[in-house]
């Protein structure tokens, strides 16, 4: 990652974060040090949300944790998430995720129309794709959507203080298709829902899913200025 130089202005150093983050399905196996891991979630921590009720609460494993989790999403196969995914994707938003996928599966060698390969990739997601932790991120079930969104500030925050960190990072949906068994390994309450997860440790730069960049519409599709 490419340091931003003392002289640069806040904005700048945002732009900066914004432009190299990436979501990381590569790591290197050596865990992130336990102040490095305080540093990331205090940081995150200081996210704004709607009416300062910070809904979030994060379980983030580390060590042989990680790898049980691995095992234990391995054998499982109950799927269904907490919170409902989109019922279908249509027109731009169709498309978009088309050329995400499909940019992935160029990078790593799956060619179109091979089933076994990309299910074999898809499966990457249930074992973090190599990376040493993983936070679960929750929300309070009493807080409704307004908590759901809070927590995507929060995951925000977490991506990019992981990149100032230097660390890689990957904000993980399919977890939340397993939410009956994130509720019950993490021991969650009624009220606490699963809302994503993230990957995360240092970045393998070699790794092949790490070789791509996901576009991003042009400002004209995605803001209107009266």
């Amino acid at each position: 990652m490419t340091e931003p130089t003392t002289s640069t202005s806040g904005i700048d150093a945002l732009e900066h974060l914004l432009a190299s983050r990436r979501s990381c399905r590569g790591y290197r196996p050596e865990p992130v040090d336990d102040a490095t891991i305080g540093r990331l979630l205090s940081a995150a921590r200081l996210t704004p949300s709607w009416c300062n009720t910070q809904p979030w609460h994060v379980v983030v494993t580390t060590g042989d944790e990680t790898q049980r989790l691995q095992a234990d999403m391995a054998a499982d196969e109950r799927y269904g998430s907490d919170l409902p995914f989109p019922e279908s994707y249509e027109g731009r938003y169709r498309d978009r995720r088309r050329e995400s996928g499909w940019a992935l599966y160029e990078a790593v060698g799956v060619e179109q129309g091979d089933r076994a390969g990309s299910a074999a990739q898809t499966m990457r997601n249930f074992e973090f794709f190599g990376a040493p932790h993983v936070a679960i991120v929750t929300t309070s079930r009493s807080l409704g959507v307004y908590g759901a969104i809070d927590c995507g500030l929060y995951v925000q925050s977490f991506l990019l203080a992981a990149e100032a960190l230097g660390l890689g990072a990957c904000a993980q949906a399919a977890l939340a298709m397993r939410s009956e068994l994130l509720r019950d390994w993490c021991d969650l309450d009624d009220d606490r829902q699963v809302v994503c997860g993230i990957a995360f440790g240092h970045p393998d730069p070699d790794h092949p899913a790490n070789g791509f960049r996901t576009t991003r519409a042009p400002l004209t599709e995605t803001a209107t200025i009266l």
